[in-house]
């Protein structure tokens, strides 16, 4: 049976029919289509309609907040500038680390993003687990082949390194691992220990393939070669200091000036020094100095009973009493001298020694 249409329904259906072409002239009129961007906004701004909630993604579940990504984000900002110097001292080339982005993604989606990398495994005690720091081969080489002296153009047909080569590389690993303490000295305090060097990705496997990790991707420039470089780390290792990954205790840090004090004590305290203990000076004559025999004797300027120097760098900056520390030579402290800035140049008397007279 055919159903007949009333002239109500019939206009409603070619007044649809009118507005469906308006658009489509509209849209051929365009003179170019929207760009990808646009259409995945207007996506996102057409779901909004018709939901009230937003998408999540359970199987990259967040961990860390806005606000913590945004500190890790200003934590490897200082790590990329204090790195960059170092490698340009190490490699007297011009080095240049720009800090590409900070994400959190599943361990197995970061490794699938490694290939042709040698790869740094390393703990961070007193904090619990291991990170990753990664570097693209041809880098490493061109790294390696500054340090032998050549242009930064080393090319190899595999990723298997030679002893020396390894040797190379973990003197890099170690300068990036000492930058790395030092810009997270505001925030946590670990000493990064290097566990292993790999260049198969396959063989790496710190965490559970699904546990989270941030992922912070750098770009490096060694003279005319770019390459890209990233440390992964992951959450379970930063969930003991998650509570101080704020903005806030960031700048205040910086602001007290407490970071770069403190990196530069620590550093100036381990330094060593060479301490010398001058019991006397003397002067001699070239013919004396040639005619020096073993059990010959010089006499100092000054007698048994008088204050040793003990000299750092020029300067004479204590005076004691020699002495004896068990087996050894010592030098008992009396007093700190303020006045003697330098090393003193006074000329001493000639001296006589005990088998000859100096006369002679």
């Amino acid at each position: 049976m055919v159903e007949i249409l009333s002239q109500s329904e019939i206009d409603a259906l070619l007044s649809s029919l009118a507005t469906g072409g308006e658009a489509g002239e509209a849209s051929a009129d365009g003179a170019a289509p929207p760009s990808r961007v646009a259409t995945r906004a207007a996506g996102k701004r057409e779901d909004r309609r018709h939901t009230d909630g937003e998408l999540y993604d359970f199987r990259r579940p967040d961990k860390f907040s806005k606000d913590q990504l945004r500190t890790l984000q200003m934590v490897h900002e200082a790590f990329a500038r204090l790195f960059a110097s170092s490698l340009a001292a190490y490699l007297r080339v011009t080095t240049h680390v720009d800090l590409i982005s900070v994400e959190q993604m599943p361990f197995d989606e970061y490794m699938r993003s490694v290939t042709n990398s040698v790869i740094t495994i390393f703990s961070m005690p007193p904090l619990h687990g291991q990170a990753l720091l990664e570097i693209e081969f041809n880098v490493v080489l061109a790294m390696i082949d500054r340090l032998l002296g050549g242009p930064g153009n080393m090319v190899k047909t595999t990723n298997v390194l030679t002893e020396i080569e390894k040797a190379l590389t973990e003197s890099i690993t170690q300068r990036a691992l000492k930058e790395f303490k030092s810009a997270w000295d505001g925030i946590a305090q670990f000493h990064p220990v290097r566990e292993g060097l790999e260049t198969q990705p396959q063989f790496v496997q710190i965490v559970p393939p699904n546990d989270i990790v941030v992922s912070i991707l750098f770009e490096i420039k060694v003279g005319d070669l770019r390459g890209a470089m990233s440390i992964a780390i992951p959450y379970i290792v930063l969930k003991p200091v998650s509570a101080k990954l704020s903005a806030q205790r960031w700048f205040a840090a910086r602001k007290s000036g407490g970071q770069a004090a403190h990196v530069v004590a620590r550093n100036l305290q381990a330094a060593p020094i060479t301490c010398i203990c001058r019991l006397g000076t003397a002067r001699i004559t070239v013919r004396e100095l040639l005619e020096l025999r073993p059990g010959d004797t010089i006499v100092l300027d000054r007698n048994v009973n008088d204050e040793a120097d003990l000299i750092i760098g020029e300067s004479v900056k204590f005076r004691g009493t020699p002495a004896r520390s068990g087996r050894k030579l010592a030098l008992h402290i009396n007093r700190i001298v303020q006045d003697e800035a330098v090393l003193p140049r006074q000329p001493a008397t000639l001296p006589s020694r005990t088998d000859s007279p100096s006369s002679g």
